[in-house]
């Protein structure tokens, strides 16, 4: 009965007054016939053991494993484990599971070997992975143990893969730093902006500023008084304008109407043979610059345009020599006289064009 009581873990001793019948019902069988006379050694050493039982007990209730429980001891290797410490609560699927028993280093390199105890209550594999988390916005890690069912399972003193999840600080410090990085380039270039500007605003441009800034204001005032009156001009002249849009309206009925007269006088047939004539005329325009024709060739045939140009000036010579020698073409004799030889005179504009 005693070893039963010992087996159970520390937070079903007192449960049902149940430690409590079995250690009344060891030392007291029956308060009639038996009366349990010790001595103040035994007394003494039986509080001395108790109170160590108690300690070792109260130190496993602490650590919530059982003393006498056959938990699997399992191992796993971090390069950092954040602040890890002892007694902290092994979980699967959010349950308590176990909890780390040592932390020390591995090797030389630092590694830190964590040596944490889970209980039997689910098998699974060697092949699962633990990892380590943060428990709270406010610090503070855990393991949780990411169970695999497939392979071979898990005995004690395994050493399982492991994993590391990203802080909350981690994770703002990745996702802020480029933005703060930014922030702070931002602020050097205005502050490089407002130093320039501070240089290029002297006193002089501060007070021609100052001027610019009171001739908007007064002119603000001034566009302010021109709208009142352009508002009063129209207020004013209200029927005017009201007239004015109507016979602009009259104006484009009649534009349409003498659109749609045009259209039924055959406009459009008037324009398509236009158009027809047209291309015609590119038609002979075409011809022409082709050479083809009498009015081609005249633009077109230079041995023709020599041969004009030369008859033109050789009627102009024969109407110069008729206006200069005209006995040389008509000789009239009203008597019957011999008619005299003609004589080339001495400036003949012939001879001088031949001679040319």
């Amino acid at each position: 009965m005693v070893f039963e009581f010992l087996h159970r873990k520390p937070e079903n001793w007192f449960q049902n007054n149940y430690g409590v019948q079995i250690i009344i019902s060891n030392f007291v069988k029956n308060n009639k016939n038996y009366q349990l006379k010790l001595s103040r050694e035994i007394k003494t050493g039986l509080i001395v053991i108790m109170g160590i039982m108690c300690v070792i007990f109260g130190y496993s209730f602490l650590k919530s494993s059982s003393f006498f429980g056959d938990d699997l001891t399992l191992f796993a290797v971090y390069k950092d484990v954040g602040g890890l410490q002892s007694g902290t609560a092994v979980s699967i699927n959010g349950k308590n599971v176990g909890s780390v028993n040592a932390i020390k280093f591995k090797d030389n390199a630092g590694n830190l070997l964590v040596t944490f105890s889970v209980n039997r209550e689910l098998n699974f594999s060697n092949k699962s992975t633990v990892e380590l988390y943060d428990t709270g916005l406010i610090g503070g890690k855990g393991l949780r143990i990411n169970p695999v069912f497939d392979g071979t399972p898990i005995a004690s003193r395994d050493t399982l893969e492991t994993s590391t999840k990203a802080s909350l600080s981690e994770v703002a410090d990745q996702k802020l730093s480029p933005i703060l990085e930014k922030f702070e380039s931002a602020l050097t270039e205005a502050d490089s902006v407002l130093l320039n500007v501070n240089a290029v605003l002297d006193t002089k441009a501060k007070s021609d500023l100052r001027t610019a800034i009171a001739d908007l204001s007064e002119l603000m005032i001034d566009l302010k008084g021109a709208s009142s009156t352009l508002n009063s001009l129209l207020k004013n002249n209200e029927g005017s304008l009201n007239n004015s849009l109507a016979n602009f309206e009259e104006l484009t009925s009649n534009f349409a109407k003498l659109s749609d007269s045009l259209n039924n006088a055959g406009l459009g047939r008037t324009l398509a043979s236009l158009e027809a004539t047209m291309s015609n005329l590119n038609g002979i325009m075409a011809k022409i610059e082709n050479g083809d024709g009498t009015l081609g060739k005249l633009m077109k045939d230079e041995a023709l345009y020599n041969n004009l140009n030369g008859a033109s000036h050789e009627l102009d010579l024969l109407l110069q020599d008729f206006r200069l020698n005209p006995k040389r073409y008509v000789n009239v004799s009203v008597f019957g006289k011999k008619q005299k030889e003609y004589a080339v005179p001495d400036e003949d504009p012939a001879v001088k064009t031949d001679n040319k």
